[in-house]
């Protein structure tokens, strides 16, 4: 049974369609309200389930509008449902913004589990680091984008990425730019669907499976970039070189690498080796 004024954030399927919790059936049938982001996606999925409710669009360019529509709605007592056309709603999708207006004026949003691309890839990645970064999609622009994945370089675990089946062959090209080709990469293509693929290797071997198949360009990606190896200690982050040169202005040499070290979590003889290279007569920038 639903309290009364809550906002119910759900998770649907990101393929296949039994892919949605007996909880989330529950939730949909019975509140007033869902606010979809496509009707048509989300009215066959609801359809498919037998579920017949009133539909709202909320999409990125509507947000703001819905939101105030959805905040009547919970103050007459009503009770909505957010999904988004696949997966969970706010992650790399619309709903953000919902949820945080709601919240701010008081009322429950109570999130109901399920699907979710990244999550669905990485379980069948293998990959044993406990940790990973999520990032979503990267920008569009080749540029944009290299400048956003140099920042991943020197990372030890891996980093997750969302993208688009016109953009995978750029992507990919702009990583190898950025990581050299030997970069280990798992590629996660329509994951539970019939043509569901999942291949890991090299992103240069990555690279010429895609163009060598044309359908493997096809769907949404989601991209496992490994970390660099944890025994590697030669690169630095940007971060760190830029704390180690400021310190360095201000403080004797092994201060400057001690405190480098404890701010920023590096490997301390890297930073020292660093330090005697940015101390060298001859070196500018």
């Amino acid at each position: 049974m639903l309290g009364k004024s809550s906002l119910y954030v759900v998770a649907t399927p990101i393929g296949n369609l039994n892919d949605i919790s007996l909880r989330a059936l529950d939730i949909l049938k019975t509140v007033d309200v869902v606010a979809v982001e496509h009707i048509q996606n989300s009215k066959y999925l609801l359809t498919t389930h037998g579920i017949s409710v009133p539909l709202i669009s909320l999409h990125q360019h509507n947000e703001v509008e819905v939101t105030n529509k959805i905040l009547t709605l919970l103050a007459e007592g009503k009770n909505v449902a957010l999904i988004s056309d696949a997966g969970t709603p706010a992650i790399s999708d619309p709903g953000a913004i919902l949820v945080q207006q709601i919240r701010a004026k008081g009322y429950p949003v109570i999130p109901i589990p399920g699907a979710n691309a990244a999550i669905c890839a990485l379980s069948a990645a293998g990959i044993t680091d406990p940790h990973f970064f999520f990032y979503g999609f990267l920008p569009t622009k080749s540029m944009a984008r290299q400048r956003e994945l140099v920042k991943f370089k020197s990372q030890s675990y891996p980093a997750i990425f969302y993208e688009a089946p016109h953009r995978i062959i750029e992507c990919i090209e702009d990583m190898i730019e950025v990581f050299g080709a030997s970069r280990t990469l798992t590629l996660a293509r329509e994951l539970t669907k019939v043509f569901e693929t999942i291949h890991v290797s090299s992103l240069a071997e990555t690279l010429s499976w895609l163009k060598s198949d044309i359908y493997q360009q096809k769907g949404e990606f989601v991209l496992i970039l490994s970390g660099t190896e944890k025994n590697d200690k030669s690169q630095v982050s940007e971060q760190a070189h830029d704390t180690l040169k400021y310190l360095l202005a201000e403080l004797p040499l092994k201060q400057a690498v001690k405190l480098a070290t404890a701010i920023t979590g590096e490997n301390k003889n890297t930073l020292y080796q660093l330090a005697l290279h940015l101390k060298q007569p001859n070196h500018s920038e």
